[in-house]
């Protein structure tokens, strides 16, 4: 969310203050798309994973502080609850063999982290919802010490003014009724229940749209083949519960105004674009400040006397608006430059699972941002949303739309049209074959024999509780495995469910 902010309470003219900034922030930002003001020397690419720690009894381990005091590297940082952090992976260029050297980058950051985590006996589980969790994991005690999260927290409580309620309707186990979770939290700690990992890629400002699109119609696809989250407070849910938990536990918007249409702040969107300015102006006319805090930047004229303005107001508030597909405007080495910040997939299971969702990601984006007639014209938006809550909750089951075929299964989509399309889109960006055929053949295999990591928990789940273990003990067994299995490097289309 930018940085951190002032402990101290704000007051209406703060708020005030605060969105005249934005706008300000907001029209400097217009004026520097249209002079262009942003370099492009190379496509750069960058991952962020969000971990959690975990005890010998695979319960949370509430041990962030000691273990990042430990680490003591800028690239691990906190994240909402004590028993997550945050690896953030320096970027690096797209071409060549470039992914192996950061699939070497984040083995080694996660074996780091792994030691100091034993240091503080606790283990790392690199997974998309714990699901060990508890409802007693979610009180406010276990946010982690910072300004930015306490206010954030009482922010969006304050906002809605209520309670959240976690209320999902689940997809029943093979030969089991479907499981319903209806549960009130008392913070916005079921946010941190959902860890992710983050795929960053810099685009020039006249490409921004097309990839943006491009990543709307690919989210539900995404999802439905990297799905790692099937288990919530001891209850089966969804394939990817992440989607429906994250728009619950941060939503500002009590019954009254969801039924008025009022807009969520974990929101897929509502129409395609033409500019990256679309979003942005977006979020300053739908979402009220949640952190409203300036500096003394006035970027406009920073702009006009030679400086690259920092638009902090602007980058605050868009880190409080959570799209599944995020604008991100940013400053490396004085330089400006946009990214797209694509935020459906969950951590895990592996480091090479997740560099297979990041490659068929990168390689199918591009091919459908350059295609001639472009799919999101022949779709409309709500089919690409709809087509993300379907992935999500339904998996390999799921029917998507894709225009030309109409309904279809995502391990069909796949195989048969966005696969070579990953394949020539990584080839456009210069990407080794030798790079493409590993990470995508990971893909192919998932696919060819519909294993994810959520059909492997499940599996494993219904294995225990089949040999008499009741669900808790069932669901702490089936992490442990998980865990051993994580750390063997192996894709998760080869774990064997003892």
């Amino acid at each position: 969310m930018g940085k951190d902010v002032s402990p101290d309470a704000f007051t209406p003219r703060d708020r005030g203050r605060y969105r005249r900034k934005v706008q300000r922030c907001l029209d400097t930002l217009a004026r520097m798309l249209s002079d262009g003001s942003f370099t492009f020397p190379r496509k750069h690419i960058g991952l962020e994973v969000e971990l959690n720690l975990v005890d010998a009894d695979m319960r949370p381990s509430m041990a962030n502080t000691e273990v990042l005091d430990a680490l003591a590297d800028p690239a691990f940082t906190t994240e909402l609850s004590q028993h997550n952090i945050e690896l953030n992976v320096p970027p690096c260029p797209l071409d060549g063999t470039s992914a192996l050297r950061l699939e070497s980058m984040l083995n080694e950051y996660l074996a780091r982290a792994e030691r100091q985590a034993t240091e503080a006996e606790s283990q790392v589980a690199m997974i998309g919802v714990l699901p060990t969790l508890r409802s007693e994991h979610f009180d406010q005690k276990w946010l982690t010490s910072s300004a930015r999260y306490s206010l954030l927290n009482d922010e969006i409580l304050a906002a809605r003014g209520e309670q959240p309620l976690l209320s999902l309707e689940g997809v029943g186990l093979p030969g089991r009724e479907p499981e319903r979770l209806r549960a009130f939290a008392q913070s916005i700690l079921p946010e941190a229940a959902c860890t992710s990992v983050q795929l960053h890629l810099q685009v020039a400002p006249e490409e921004f749209a097309a990839h943006w699109n491009a990543a709307q119609c690919l989210a539900g696809v995404q999802v439905a083949l990297g799905a790692n989250s099937p288990f919530l407070l001891g209850k089966a849910l969804w394939h990817e519960t992440r989607i429906p938990l994250f728009l619950q536990a941060t939503d500002t918007r009590p019954e009254e105004l969801r039924n008025q249409g009022v807009r969520p702040r974990v929101w897929f969107g509502e129409r395609w674009i033409t500019s990256i300015f679309d979003l942005f102006e977006e979020n300053v006319r739908y979402f009220p400040g949640l952190l409203p805090e300036t500096d003394d930047e006035d970027p406009m004229e920073a702009l006009e006397s030679g400086q690259v303005p920092k638009l902090t107001e602007l980058r605050l508030h868009n880190g409080t608006v959570w799209r599944w597909n995020r604008p991100v405007y940013d400053v490396v080495d004085g330089m400006p430059h946009l990214r797209v910040e694509n935020r459906v997939l969950p951590a895990g299971p592996t480091v090479l699972d997740m560099m297979a969702n990041a490659a068929f990601f990168y390689g199918a984006q591009r091919a459908l941002a350059e295609q001639e007639r472009p799919v999101w014209t022949q779709m409309s938006f709500q089919a690409a949303e709809e087509n993300l809550y379907s992935g999500a909750r339904n998996g390999f089951d799921a029917h998507l739309y894709w225009p030309g075929i109409g309904w279809i299964p995502p391990d069909e989509l796949a195989l048969r049209v966005l696969l070579p399309l990953a394949r020539q889109g990584l080839r456009d960006s210069d990407v080794s074959d030798s790079v493409a055929d590993r990470y995508l053949g990971v893909i192919e295999q998932r696919c060819l024999r519909q294993r994810t990591g959520s059909v492997w928990q499940r599996e494993a789940v219904l294995r225990a509780e089949d040999r008499g273990l009741d669900r808790d003990s069932a669901l702490a067994a089936m992490l442990a495995r998980y865990v051993e299995l994580s750390r063997t490097g192996e894709p998760v289309h080869s774990w064997p469910v003892d």
